[in-house]
């Protein structure tokens, strides 16, 4: 079948793209992806991880429109005359429609064509953009409503011919406010490719260089609802116990600037290493020496849904998860036994788990054994059996 994964961002810097199109073309499935670049000098056609990528121009103010594509045409005008033309010079038979930002326009040009298409949900978008620093600015509040968002996906799904999230919380939590047929929900989760661990390198320079120290990382975006000022406290009281901590800070926000001066009130500055983004390819050399993978996400609606893509590449490389309580992933981590759970946003519970798991050396090597073992039933290629049946 030819399929149209439609994506309102630049490629390749989306892992679930990469990772469900891996497992798609290994059944014959020919991939072409509509997605966006943001610079007028691009390669407009190119073939990557075996997909057909074609680019379309968007300039970043009319990105910024998308935050209005539910009460303003502009966008969506804009993109689905694009997407119309995408169909027609690839022949796609279906759209596989990345999140809800560029739904309307997608399916406007889908019905147009008559092909049907599935939407896939990579998160709760209407819940997680109450936290969104543009949507909490004065003109964010006066004119972008999660409310109408929440709607708009509502309509989306009902009108679907498959919805993909990516837990079965995420599934439940839809079906408690949509009337559909719970068959219609296919999960997927945002975990990793059996090269992602399994071609890892050795860097023996990573590891010259935190021989002698307890590592902790953290790995993805830092802003200020995934926790690590949690963990930025914990460290104070850590280190009187174990005072070779160090904590990698693997990723970057616009909310650094509070962590870093909330490093410097802490007095803590020698504990703490900021790294920032890194190629995917590069995240396993640093977890190969770091004991530990902390996800301290605040509970909320969103996080009480989804898993963290961290867990699983932390998992992959044998790291224990220290996770916050929030639902999904909580549950994911105690029916697998990867790592201890904390009450999220409590610093004194964070430390009291990190020390148990520096001086229980036995609970540490189970735990460590238990994410080798998971991983081989939480790979991409294994959990991609619903997605992959949707398109036989």
């Amino acid at each position: 079948m030819k399929i149209g994964m439609i994506l309102d961002a630049e490629y390749p810097d989306d892992a679930r793209i990469t990772n469900q199109c891996d497992e798609l073309t290994k059944y014959n499935h020919e991939v072409h992806l509509f997605c966006l670049s943001y610079k007028k000098s691009f390669v407009n056609n190119e073939i990557i991880n075996k997909i057909n990528v074609h680019r379309y121009y968007c300039n970043k103010l009319t990105y910024k429109l998308s935050a209005l594509a539910n009460d303003l045409s502009l966008y969506s005008i804009f993109l689905s005359k694009k997407i119309l033309k995408f169909i027609e010079n690839s022949g796609v038979e279906i759209l596989h429609i990345h999140d809800i930002q560029i739904a309307k326009a997608a399916i406007k040009a889908a019905n147009e064509s008559g092909i049907g298409y599935n939407i896939d949900l990579h998160e709760n978008r209407p819940e997680i953009m109450k936290f969104y620093k543009h949507v909490n600015s004065f003109f964010g509040k006066l004119f972008i409503s999660p409310k109408r968002w929440k709607i708009a996906e509502e309509d989306f799904v009902k009108k679907a011919n498959k919805i993909i999230v990516v837990t079965d919380k995420a599934k439940e939590e839809l079906l408690s406010r949509v009337n559909i047929d719970q068959k219609k929900i296919i999960v997927y989760p945002n975990t990793v490719r059996n090269d992602f661990y399994k071609d890892k390198k050795v860097d023996r320079d990573l590891e010259k260089k935190y021989s002698k120290e307890f590592v902790i990382t953290y790995v993805g975006n830092t802003s200020k609802r995934r926790g690590l000022l949690t963990v930025i406290d914990s460290l104070k009281i850590i280190q009187k116990t174990i005072p070779n901590i160090k904590l990698l800070i693997i990723g970057k926000s616009s909310f650094d600037q509070v962590i870093k001066d909330k490093i410097k009130q802490n007095q803590i500055k020698k504990l703490v290493d900021f790294i920032g983004w890194i190629k995917e390819s590069d995240i396993p050399n640093y977890l190969s020496i770091s004991k530990l993978g902390l996800s301290p996400l605040h509970k909320n609606i969103h996080h009480d849904t989804t898993y963290a893509n961290k867990v699983f590449q932390y998992i992959s490389i044998g790291c224990p998860v220290v996770s916050s309580n929030v639902i999904a992933q909580s549950e994911l981590v105690k029916k697998y036994k990867i790592g201890v759970i904390f009450e999220d946003n409590n610093a004194f519970d964070l430390s009291n788990k990190i020390i148990e798991l520096h001086n229980d050396k036995n609970l540490y090597s189970r735990l460590k054994q238990n994410c080798l073992d998971s991983i081989e039933k939480l790979n991409n290629s294994v959990i991609s059996n619903q997605l992959i049946s949707i398109y036989e």
